[in-house]
Formats: C-alpha cells, sequence, structure tokens
C-alpha cells in the first residue's frame, strides 16, 4: 500500500508523463513473466520511451488533470503505459511484442492529441518512422535526378549520331 505521500508523488509524476509525452500506448500485460516484462522494457527503453505498470485508480487521478483524460476508461485490469517521444517507434515495438507474446494486447493510446484506438494503434505501427522516410524522400529524389541525366544523355546521343547533312561528296559526273 502507498502511503499519502507516496500517492501525491505518484499524481505528480503520472501528471507530468502524460503532459509531456507525445506519445501514449495503453497496454494490459496480464500473463506476461517478469522476465518478459524485463525484456519489453530493455527494447522500449533503447528508444527512448518508458514502459511503467500503472496502479488504475491513483492513474484515473492523474489523468484528470491533462491532455489525456479520454484514455481513463482504459485502465482497467492489469495496465502498463509507454510514455515517449515516437508514437511509430512505440507502437511497433508493442505490436511486435504482442505477436511473439499473445499476453501482451495493445487497447489505445494518445499520439499528440490524438486518441487512438486498438486498430489506431496499429496503423500508426505499420507508419514508417521518420528516418525510413526521409530515406524514401531522398531514393525518390535521386531517382529522380538519374532519370533526368539519362534522358538527356541519351538526347546528346542521338544528336551526335545523326549524319551530317551535305556530308557526302557530290556525285562525280
Amino acid at each position: 500500500m502507498m502511503n499519502k505521500d507516496q500517492k501525491k508523488n505518484y499524481i505528480a509524476e503520472m501528471t507530468s508523463q502524460f503532459e509531456n509525452s507525445k506519445a501514449i500506448m495503453v497496454t494490459h500485460y496480464q500473463g506476461l513473466t517478469m522476465t518478459q516484462l524485463d525484456d519489453l522494457r530493455s527494447k522500449m527503453r533503447e528508444h527512448g520511451i518508458i514502459f511503467k505498470i500503472t496502479k488504475n485508480r491513483i492513474t484515473k487521478l492523474a489523468l484528470e488533470k491533462t491532455k489525456c483524460k479520454d484514455l481513463s476508461n482504459l485502465f482497467t485490469g492489469p495496465t502498463a503505459v509507454a510514455f515517449g517521444e515516437d508514437a511509430i517507434m512505440s507502437a511497433r515495438i508493442l505490436s511486435k511484442f504482442a505477436k511473439d507474446n499473445a499476453n501482451l494486447k495493445l487497447i489505445g493510446g494518445m499520439m499528440n492529441d490524438e486518441v487512438l484506438d486498438q486498430a489506431g494503434v496499429m496503423n500508426v505501427a505499420n507508419l514508417p518512422t521518420l528516418d525510413e522516410a526521409r530515406a524514401k524522400i531522398v531514393g525518390i529524389l535521386n531517382a529522380s535526378a538519374s532519370k533526368l541525366v539519362s534522358i538527356l544523355l541519351a538526347r546528346s546521343e542521338k544528336m551526335s549520331n545523326l549524319p551530317a547533312e551535305n556530308s557526302e561528296t557530290q556525285p562525280k559526273e
């Protein structure tokens, strides 16, 4: 049991996490072992994401004062939350882990100020990360530039291969 000061500290900490995180993913973890939870936490930590098991009743109190108050209905049963800056990476790690471990269930979340349901979280997980999107754009730009160069070179080759007018000698009489 938490004493009154611990509860106040917990509420303050959770309120801060909910307010300052751009990506919040809510999961149910019933049936996962401590080893599996530690494995998931370490994968999340590599990307700067905090994965925290919550106390639902107190977490709902913390939610009331934040932009995330619409998520309070997700806090039933054994709940854990991922807090981070990159919603795509959070959703990807959780969805991949959930595929390998049926006991982890993604139930919703929030990206920036948009509430996501389970399907929304899965859609976010399938989006390219910022670095992947940048790489695709650079690839498209490179491909366009190389196509343009090859077209220009092909035109100049055709022009240089044309027979010159009046280059033939006049027929002898």
